[in-house]
C-alpha cells in the first residue's frame, strides 16, 4: 500500500502526510511541481521528526510517477470528492496506492484516465470537502482495515 500527494500546494499538509505515511508504515509518493518550493531542506522541515521513519518517494511529474517501478505493483485508486464509488463500499487490496488531488484544484482528467477507480468520502450534505491530509488519513486507514495490514501494529 502506498500513499500519494499530486502537486500539493500546502507545506503543513505535505507534513501531516508524511507523518501519516510514518505511523502506518507505508510510502509516500510527491507528485511534482508543488504549489511551493519543495527543497531537501523543506522537505526535512515538513517532516519534523517523522522524516527518519517516512519513506518519502519525489516524482518530478505524473508521467515519472506512473513509471516509478515501485508504483506498478498495484492499482491507482484516486481519493476525490467526487469520487464515483463510495469509500466504505469500495474492495481495497494490498497493492494499492491512494493518490490524492490538489488542495486547490483537485485531479485533472489525464489523472482520472490513469486510475482504475476514484472513490469518494461520505461527508454531511452541504460540507464541501474534508482536508486532502485528513482525507488521505480517512482512506488510507479503511484500505489498511480492509485489507489486514493494521494487524501489523499493536
Amino acid at each position: 500500500m502506498r500513499l500519494a500527494l499530486y502537486q500539493p500546494d500546502i507545506p503543513q499538509n505535505l507534513g501531516a502526510a508524511i507523518r501519516l505515511a510514518a505511523c502506518f508504515d507505508v510510502a509516500l509518493d510527491v507528485i511534482e511541481p508543488c504549489g511551493f518550493p519543495l527543497t531537501d531542506r523543506a522537505l526535512k522541515r515538513a517532516a519534523l521528526d517523522y522524516g527518519v521513519l517516512a519513506r518519502v518517494c519525489r516524482h518530478a511529474s505524473f508521467a515519472a510517477f506512473l513509471a516509478h517501478a515501485a508504483r506498478a505493483a498495484g492499482r491507482l485508486i484516486l481519493i476525490e470528492t467526487d469520487g464515483t464509488a463510495r469509500l466504505d463500499r469500495f474492495a481495497f487490496a494490498a497493492g494499492d496506492t491512494l493518490l490524492l488531488g490538489r488542495e486547490s484544484a483537485g485531479a485533472p482528467s489525464a489523472v482520472y484516465e490513469a486510475a482504475a477507480a476514484s472513490v469518494r468520502i461520505p461527508i454531511a450534505p452541504g460540507a464541501r470537502s474534508l482536508n486532502v491530509a485528513a482525507a488521505g488519513a480517512v482512506a488510507l486507514a479503511e484500505a489498511l482495515r480492509q485489507t489486514g495490514a493494521l494487524e501489523r501494529f499493536p
